[in-house]
């Protein structure tokens, strides 16, 4: 059952009876958490670490109609899982742990400019995310502090393959989403080779977002998580296509990347404490 409620901007929020339950449950347990004694990169690791063993589930904010605000934590994919954790880490930190809160959160994070307008304001592209939240205060890019590259950043694939996106059926939304893809291509970004990637490791904490960079052309990034230590190493934790859940990758980074040829490298972003 989906239950629709009133958002506090344009248009509305959709979210299951579940997904409430569910975010009702994380707003007591992190109210209770000395959170306020934890550094964000711990915090990102205590509350991503909640969502484990939770399905993978794509297309989840692919609804038909408007733009909507959805909130479904039934089922999350590695964008919406790192979007959650990052909401909820950053509410718990200014004590404003509340459903409301979260939702008005939620947009600011999702959408350009902090404001849902319709499909095309929904920040595709990762590397947008990444560029778009950095002007918001709430993350700093660190990849070419720690050693990253220039990445030759071109992605085109949604104004390309419009048949994949049922909303690209609105000729209307193209021309945005090209201006999009168009502005992405005009911005420097840096990113750390796969086959480079062990000398610079060390200089990635837990809890910092991870976003894989790919050799496709027409694509920026593939994949998304959260840095994670195991037995010293730097594993990966995300919501995983492989397993179908919420998980901590079984093998470091580096040998993660080195297992897929389309893999290339990882960009690096450390969020900022609100």
């Amino acid at each position: 059952m989906l239950l629709f409620i009133p958002a506090m901007t344009q248009g509305q929020t959709v979210c299951t009876l579940e997904s409430r339950d569910i975010l009702e449950a994380s707003f007591s347990e992190l109210s209770q958490t000395a959170y306020s004694k934890m550094s964000m990169n711990d915090l990102i690791l205590h509350i991503g670490r909640r969502f484990m063993h939770t399905p993978y589930v794509e297309k989840t904010l692919e609804l038909p109609g408007e733009e909507k605000l959805v909130i479904d934590l039934l089922g999350l994919d590695c964008t919406t899982f790192l979007e959650t954790v990052v909401t909820l880490a950053r509410l718990a930190k200014q004590e404003r742990l509340s459903f409301e809160n979260y939702e008005q959160e939620l947009e600011f994070v999702r959408y350009r400019d902090g404001i849902r307008k319709d499909y095309t304001s929904r920040l595709h592209y990762f590397s947008d995310w990444i560029y778009e939240n950095q002007l918001k205060g709430i993350l700093k890019d660190i990849t070419e502090d720690i050693g990253g590259r220039f990445y030759e950043n071109t992605p085109s694939f949604m104004s390309a393959n419009p048949r994949f996106y049922v909303q690209l059926s609105n000729p209307e939304f193209l021309v945005p989403i090209k201006a999009t893809e168009e502005e992405i291509k005009l911005r420097k970004y840096f990113f750390v080779p796969k086959e480079e990637l062990s000398r610079h490791v060390d200089k990635i904490k837990p809890g910092d977002l991870i976003a894989i960079t790919t050799s496709m052309k027409n694509l920026d990034i593939v994949h998304v998580g959260f840095a994670i230590e195991q037995n010293g190493h730097i594993h990966l934790l995300h919501a995983g296509t492989r397993s179908g859940k919420v998980e901590i990758s079984d093998i470091p980074l580096t040998d993660y990347l080195n297992g897929n040829k389309s893999q290339s490298g990882i960009m690096v972003g450390r969020l900022v404490l609100p």
